[in-house]
């Protein structure tokens, strides 16, 4: 067992310096260092994620602890009368069981268009009931920082302020006048949220929007690919990562 955790500890430590080279210093190193060793969070498989200068745990990251740690069940259920389906806000409860005997750790979550990602619009209800669950079994397993799904488009886009006000060449007639971010700032942003390779993205949309590549489809088509792939995302990740490495498997991955 001690082996093994030295094995993580090392490709974790391997990793982060590789993904986020030159944004981590020694207590960003040492804070993940502490996360493997009390938590066996894995990098390789987007358990975590670094932030703004910050460790955060995803989803995926925390069910993963929770099967490790034999968490008997969630029970998660709508708090309707805070619950708005027209105005697209919910909120929900979420009260994990890690045994036989545990009366149950609480956690309530809320999402509506105002503190969700322009990448998830319309899927409300689901990042609801995610931060609900989040932050259940953050209590239960007693996890100090936040969950990236837990944070709003403000405070918890998956890149830095200067990565978002950066230049970013636009895709063909993917741009904006408007304000709102481009369609490639917002893959951009999806990709690094839920720790997808950019490569099999690209090939994915290509083939989604009917195209040689992903430069070549039209705005609309861009569109309707970063929502569905945002979708897909927050749903099934593993299914999605599965569905990516098929590009890579047939050779189809684009530059």
């Amino acid at each position: 067992m001690k082996r093994e955790l030295r094995r993580l500890t090392t490709k974790n430590l391997t990793l982060a310096e590789e993904r986020w080279l030159g944004e981590l210093n020694k207590w960003h190193l040492q804070g993940l260092r502490s996360l493997t060793e009390n938590y066996r969070f894995a990098i390789e498989l987007g358990d975590l994620l670094f932030l703004d200068g910050k460790w955060y745990a995803t989803h995926a990251g925390l069910l993963r602890l929770a099967e490790r740690r034999h968490c008997i069940g969630i029970n998660v259920q709508g708090v309707r009368e805070f619950c708005d389906p027209a105005a697209g806000r919910w909120v929900f409860k979420a009260t994990v069981y890690k045994n036989s005997i545990s009366k149950g750790f609480v956690g309530h979550g809320d999402a509506d268009p105002s503190n969700v990602s322009p990448l998830v619009r319309g899927a409300e209800m689901r990042v609801a009931e995610t931060r609900a669950v989040n932050r259940a079994l953050r209590k239960a397993y007693g996890i100090g920082l936040c969950s990236v799904e837990e944070l709003g488009w403000l405070t918890g886009s998956p890149a830095s302020a200067k990565e978002q006000t950066q230049s970013v060449k636009p895709l063909q007639q993917n741009g904006s006048s408007n304000g709102q971010p481009r369609v490639r700032d917002r893959l951009c942003l999806l990709i690094r949220q839920h720790n997808l390779d950019p490569v099999l993205v690209k090939a994915y949309a290509a083939d989604f929007c009917g195209t040689p590549s992903l430069k070549e489809a039209n705005r609309e088509l861009v569109e309707s690919f970063v929502s569905h792939l945002a979708t897909s995302a927050l749903e099934n990740r593993d299914a999605l990562v599965c569905k990516l490495n098929s590009y890579d498997q047939t050779g189809e991955a684009q530059s």
